[in-house]
């Protein structure tokens, strides 16, 4: 009789083991997808906003060359210069090769530098969790 029951408890466990590495690979996907689609919208939101710059800008550098071709001072073109900077940052981020970059920076931080990554007090525990949750508010 204790051989059957132990049979059952050992299958069972082997399933609850099974269901929570199931569970766990679909936490770490979704989570990850998350990550992906927020990425998405942020990488949006800079395409967003270079458009705009870039329409200012292509407002501003006609204006400002016409400023100094008219008056012969460079007043109209001094904007520009931060302007030029700004225009080709958001370019940059949004079309060009800074998100690879970034990453690429991140990698070297993880790999090369991970004290800068820890967390002050280190990772909390889940006793420290829990007396969290039972202090009142």
């Amino acid at each position: 009789m204790g051989n059957i029951a132990g049979k059952v408890l050992e299958k069972n466990q082997k399933f609850m083991q099974e269901t929570q590495q199931m569970q766990m690979e679909r936490q770490i996907q979704m989570q990850n997808l998350m990550r992906e689609r927020l990425m998405a919208m942020q990488l949006a939101r800079l395409r967003e906003m270079f458009m705009w710059l870039f329409s200012f800008y292509c407002i501003a550098l006609p204006a400002g060359v016409g400023s100094y071709v008219k008056t012969k001072k460079p007043f109209g073109l001094i904007p520009l210069l931060p302007l030029t900077f700004v225009v080709a940052y958001q370019y940059d981020a949004a079309y060009g090769t800074k998100m690879d970059r970034i990453r690429q920076m991140a990698d070297h931080i993880i790999l090369e530098e991970p004290s800068l990554l820890a967390m002050p007090q280190g990772v909390p525990s889940v006793s420290e969790i829990d007396a969290r949750r039972q202090q009142p508010s």
